[in-house]
Formats: C-alpha cells, sequence, structure tokens
C-alpha cells in the first residue's frame, strides 16, 4: 500500500505502482499527480486493507499516515526516524562515543557556547532536504548562526507541515569529519536489512551542507555493502524496525568508524531520487521493498564495471527572483553530462530547482563530474 504526495511523483514510481497493483489512498493531491488510473482506496477501506507492508513519497504525508494507522506500529517507527532526537536517543548504545543535545531555539540561545563541542552542526528536530542545516565551528559563530535560524523560521512554516520540518525544536551534535553516504534500506518481517542502493555524497567544501551530488559504483557498492549491512542491522535492532523502509545518512571517519547522520521515515530518497537505483542497477527498489526481494550484487555489478552513475540537483540560489526568469538554457545543462539518462525538469517557480538529472560517466570523466559541485546554474538563464 501506498501513500502518494506533492512534491513529486516521478513516472518510474507512479509505473511500479500500477504495475504491482498497489493500493494507493485516494486523495485529490494524488490524483492530481498520477491520474485515475491507479488503484485508488478511500481512507476507510485503505485502512482497513493494510497489508505488510506501506510505503510514502512524501513525508507531507505522515499525519494521515499517522491518523489512519495509529493502532498500528507504523507510527512508532516513523517517529523514531522523523525524531531526529528520538532516534540519538535509540541508537546511543551503538555508537557511545557520540554526543548530540536538543533544545528550542530560545534554549539554544541560553546555552553556555563553552560547554558545546565545537565542531558541531545543528538543524530542525525534524527536516527535510538539508534545510536549516548548519556548521558551527567555533564558539563566537554560535549565537550569529541561531539569529540565521531565526530568519529562516518564517520560510519553513510557510512552504512545509510540522511533520515535515519542526523548525521550533533543534538537536545539536558534533560534526563528523569523513566521507558522507547516503543508502535505500528496508528491514523484512524478521527484521533483517536489505540495502537497496549506496550513494556516495559529494560537497564542494568542507562547509558545505547542500545534496547537489550523488554517486553510485561498482567499487562503493562492493567497498561499503558488507559494514552497512552491519550498521542497519543494528540500527534496526535497536528502534525495532519490521517491514519498514529508510533512506539513511551516515558518516564514515578517518578510523573507519560508519556513524549515522539522520534517518528519514516510510520512504527512501525524497524526491524520487531513489530512481537512481533503476538507472543504475536496473532493478525496481519499490518492487523489491513491496516483494520482499533482494539485490543479486554480483550480477548486478559485474557488467558496468568502469561505470559511475550520478543524481544531480540544479539547483538556485535563494538571490535569484525565480519569477523573473525568462527561459532556460536546457540543452546547454544537459551538455555538462556525458550521458544523461534522465532529465528531469522542475517547476522552479514553485521550487528553487532546474532539474534532478540522472547521468551515466565512464571513469576518464569524472574528474568534470565532480566539478558540478561548483556549477553556476544562474548562467543558463535569462
Amino acid at each position: 500500500m501506498i501513500v502518494l504526495a506533492p512534491p513529486y511523483v516521478s513516472d518510474i514510481l507512479r509505473a511500479s505502482v500500477e504495475r504491482q497493483g498497489l493500493a494507493v489512498l485516494d486523495t485529490p493531491e494524488a490524483r492530481a499527480l498520477c491520474g485515475d488510473e491507479l488503484k485508488y482506496a478511500d481512507a476507510k477501506t485503505f485502512a482497513a486493507g493494510l497489508g505488510r507492508r506501506l510505503y510514502t513519497n512524501s513525508e507531507s504525508t505522515l499525519q494521515d499516515v499517522f491518523e489512519l494507522f495509529g493502532h498500528t506500529d507504523i507510527p512508532r517507527m516513523a517517529h523514531a526516524c522523523k525524531d531526529k532526537v528520538r532516534f540519538r536517543e535509540l541508537t546511543a548504545a551503538i555508537f557511545r562515543d557520540y554526543w548530540f543535545t536538543s533544545g528550542s531555539l530560545d534554549e539554544l540561545e541560553s546555552m553556555d557556547a563553552d560547554t558545546l563541542r565545537f565542531p558541531l552542526v545543528v538543524k530542525p528536530a525534524r527536516g527535510f532536504f538539508s534545510m536549516g542545516v548548519h556548521c558551527v565551528d567555533t564558539a563566537e559563530d554560535w549565537l550569529p548562526v541561531l539569529e540565521k535560524l531565526r530568519t529562516e523560521i518564517a520560510a519553513f512554516n510557510a512552504n512545509y507541515p510540522a511533520d515535515v520540518v519542526d523548525a521550533g525544536r533543534f538537536i545539536v551534535e558534533q560534526a563528523i569529519d569523513g566521507d558522507e553516504y547516503a543508502m535505500d534500506v528496508y528491514w523484512d518481517n524478521d527484521g533483517n536489512a536489505v540495502l537497496l542502493n549506496i550513494l556516495k555524497h559529494i560537497f564542494a567544501s568542507g562547509d558545505d551542507v547542500g545534496d547537489r551530488l550523488y554517486l553510485t559504483s561498482p567499487e562503493i557498492i562492493e567497498a561499503h555493502l558488507e559494514r552497512f549491512t552491519r550498521v542497519m542491522q543494528d540500527i534496526g535492532d535497536a528502534c525495532g524496525f519490521r517491514n519498514y523502509p529508510s533512506h539513511i545518512e551516515v558518516r564514515v571517519d578517518r578510523d573507519g568508524n560508519v556513524l549515522p547522520i539522520e534517518a528519514n521515515p516510510l520512504r527512501f530518497a525524497g524526491w524520487c531520487v531513489a530512481d537512481i537505483t533503476a538507472h543504475a542497477w536496473g532493478f525496481d527498489p519499490y518492487e523489491y521493498y513491496f516483494q520482499d526481494r533482494r539485490p543479486d550484487w554480483p550480477s548486478i555489478l559485474a557488467p558496468r564495471r568502469g561505470k559511475t552513475y550520478s543524481m544531480v540537483v540544479a539547483d538556485l540560489p535563494s538571490s535569484v527572483d525565480r519569477n523573473a526568469i525568462r527561459s532556460v538554457d536546457w540543452d546547454g545543462i544537459e551538455r555538462l553530462f556525458e550521458n544523461v539518462l534522465e532529465f528531469r525538469r522542475i517547476d522552479y517557480r514553485e521550487f528553487p530547482v532546474l532539474a534532478f538529472i540522472f547521468a551515466e560517466t565512464s571513469q576518464e570523466n569524472l574528474p568534470a563530474l565532480h566539478q558540478i559541485v561548483r556549477e553556476d546554474f544562474t548562467k543558463y538563464l535569462k
């Protein structure tokens, strides 16, 4: 069963829902995004017919999910991911040396900065798409960052419900120095973790918190599959996950320790970025979750050696007046890539994003791909 909602339902997800005959919660938003051809069920029928597995493409649906399935274990599992403080508390026994605290913005401002452990990261306890995430290097930077957060709260509340972004409560946690990875994972009926993809998150600099470039390749999967699966198993055991999907981000420090950054509830990568699994590895991640299937990684990876698969967000800075854009040089953006697998245009007047681009790149062109993190996409605007 699946709940579909804005901001985006991809063609791949829609086709998967139709092919599998999944029951879709009947809402005006779902019909506007997907048409009338899916297998819709009203709220009463949907709630009564819950099988073993549920998925939602957007965290804006969480309140509906909680109301429909409050009698099940789904809200508990979702809260364990969505509430970053709760997630840290549940997994504290696994990551014993990891420091964090939390509070409202007023409470953070009253804290003695000399008692905090810098460098650190501050972000909404409930967040999405790197919104409100700030790195703080020194005690002198603490109050200026909190002041900046105050100016962002109004925008959060105007664009996203509290179930997606809670701009009134924050988590403060130690910064983790190391490579960042994101993975789509589900736990089966017995609580066994099944990884469906591993993406390496590429940053422009040490203080960059953007989501512009993610990569996957046979080398990335092979290097991390075993130990990441062990960590996901530990997290699933601590949180009591069963028949449950999540998108989880981790960092690997200099000593090889894997530390989670955050977990996202009841979904894989947002904005249907999980489609990169279909582009890169040739299997449907949504189908694998619903049908309890596991990737045969050796046979999947063998014919794809020498290739790297990427997802790029062609984003726009907040300084751009998006209503003043008259045209976009789409061809110019596409020429940045060796082999575009999907070029997904986004309504940039509604969101500060021009497109999501899925691409395939050969080894010799990887340096050019890495430069995408510094690309100025405003030069493609008129």
